[in-house]
């Protein structure tokens, strides 16, 4: 696997500066999971990089970039919803670039409807295109009508690339990309293409400048990071990364997704157990609760392999809490199926459940499976499924009321002079606080919850390993 490094283009920077008579501005929309904002992030970096800053919403802007989601068709409609809307836009100012890229555009369909349909769009490019994106610009400002990459699987890592940070407080980290799965209805190993992992060397380093840069919260992503190291020539798993990452002092706290449930072993959760900085928390999507959906899905292990994972989790790391993926109406799902789904939600007893009716993906095997379920039969299960949710979880959070508990402040509350700080184990606390702590840590005593969300007070500012 080839790694390249980042370089400055001089030539995109005298383009963009010959191009404008004030430095111009780029406003870049990020859809989808943490890894496409984190490269949304690095969009940015690149963009400030030759020169462009940064607006805050599409009527300020120069260039429009949509960082695109291809993982359901509702994402999928949005953006091409949201991208008609510009056609006003580039109406009113015929400079203004426009240009789609990320996981939608890394698919042959999709760059042939944008090619016949919007002609307006100027830019596209993969997954793959961040570090390019300076050519692509230089070209369409000296002259080119419209600059649209074909899809391709680069097979590159790109280390150094200019990143603009969303917070200053919390940091995505990524540790590999791609994935190798290939579950049935997943259509991102075919758009962020096979597994790919970053050297240790590499992440620890940019990891050592979080924690030198004072982020309190870094988040470790890869499509499922417990493949970590499968690729790389020295024999390391993404728990020896975890060990090597928690040997670096400071004061912060470091979680990690997306855990593949078949790669999740006892070996990450002893680590977990081991070590302060890390979150007592794991996402461990598991899909069905049905070993026959499970198989028609090609996940690779069973309702009982999961739930002995999470009895382990239990039993090894105190006060440890689950939040998990649904897919509810899968290709030939029965209510057979359905109901050892909800077995299995009401036995784990998750605080936090993310659900999707099943979308057709064109290219994944899923989508050309038999689905006699009508869209009100999966609407109902997942009615019901959400019922079950609320009824186990919500107690359950309730119950935390009486602790005092650290917290990192994200920002305003949903009432007027709250806050919201997040818990080590990923629940969210509302109470009443100062501006001035964003982005510090807190002492709150939790003293209540509305649904799924905490309520508390204030004890004192506080670092997080008072």
């Amino acid at each position: 696997m080839e790694t390249l490094t980042y370089t400055h283009n001089a030539a995109a920077a005298a383009a963009v500066a010959a191009a404008y008579d004030a430095p111009p501005m780029a406003y870049v929309r990020s859809y989808g999971c943490q890894q496409n904002f984190n490269d949304g992030e690095k969009l940015r970096g690149v963009l400030q990089d030759i020169g462009f800053g940064i607006a805050d919403a599409p009527e300020q802007a120069d260039l429009i970039l949509f960082n695109t989601c291809a993982v359901r068709e509702h994402a999928e409609q949005r953006v091409f919803g949201n991208i008609g809307a510009l056609k006003k836009l580039k109406e009113q100012n015929p400079r203004l670039i426009i240009g789609v890229c990320g996981c939608m555009a890394q698919q042959p369909q999709v760059v042939e409807k944008l090619k016949a349909s919007y002609p307006y769009v100027d830019l596209v490019f993969g997954v793959d295109g961040i570090d390019r994106l300076p050519a692509l610009l230089a070209r369409r400002l000296g002259g080119a009508r419209r600059c649209l990459e074909r899809p391709a699987e680069r097979g590159a890592l790109v280390e150094g690339v200019p990143i603009r940070r969303d917070s200053g407080f919390r940091a995505w980290l990524p540790v590999m990309y791609g994935c190798d799965n290939f579950c049935t209805y997943c259509i991102v190993p075919y758009v962020r293409g096979r597994e790919r992992s970053r050297a240790p060397a590499d992440i620890l380093a940019e990891f050592r400048a979080l924690v030198a840069a004072g982020y309190k919260e870094i988040t470790l992503l890869g499509q499922n990071v417990n493949s970590y190291g499968k690729n790389l020539p020295q024999p390391v798993d993404f728990a020896d990364l975890l060990e090597l990452l928690c040997t670096v002092p400071g004061d912060y706290r470091l979680r990690f997704m997306t855990s593949h449930p078949k790669d999740a072993g006892k070996k990450l959760i002893d680590t977990v157990a081991r070590h302060p900085q890390l979150c007592k928390h794991l996402h461990l999507p598991v899909q069905a609760g049905s070993d026959r959906v499970l198989a028609a899905m090609n996940r690779h292990y069973t309702a009982r392999q999961y739930l002995e994972l999470i009895d382990y989790a239990k039993k090894t790391i105190p006060g440890v809490t689950f939040s998990s993926d649904i897919i509810v109406g899968f290709p030939s799902e029965t209510e057979e199926d359905f109901q050892k789904t909800l077995e299995l939600v009401k036995t784990v007893g998750y605080m936090q459940l993310f659900t999707f009716i099943y979308s057709k993906r064109t290219g994944t095997k899923a989508a050309q499976m038999p689905d006699p379920a009508t869209h009100a039969e999966k609407a109902g299960r997942m009615a019901r499924l959400l019922k079950l949710q609320e009824e186990a979880s919500f107690p359950a959070v309730a119950a935390l009321a009486g602790q005092d508990v650290t917290v990192l402040v994200e920002g305003a509350g949903r009432r007027p002079g709250t806050l919201d700080g997040r818990l080590d184990n990923n629940l969210v606390v509302e109470f009443p606080a100062p501006e001035s702590l964003v982005g510090q840590w807190a002492r709150v005593h939790l003293t209540g919850a509305r649904a799924a969300l905490l309520t508390g007070e204030l004890v004192q500012q506080n670092r997080k390993d008072d």
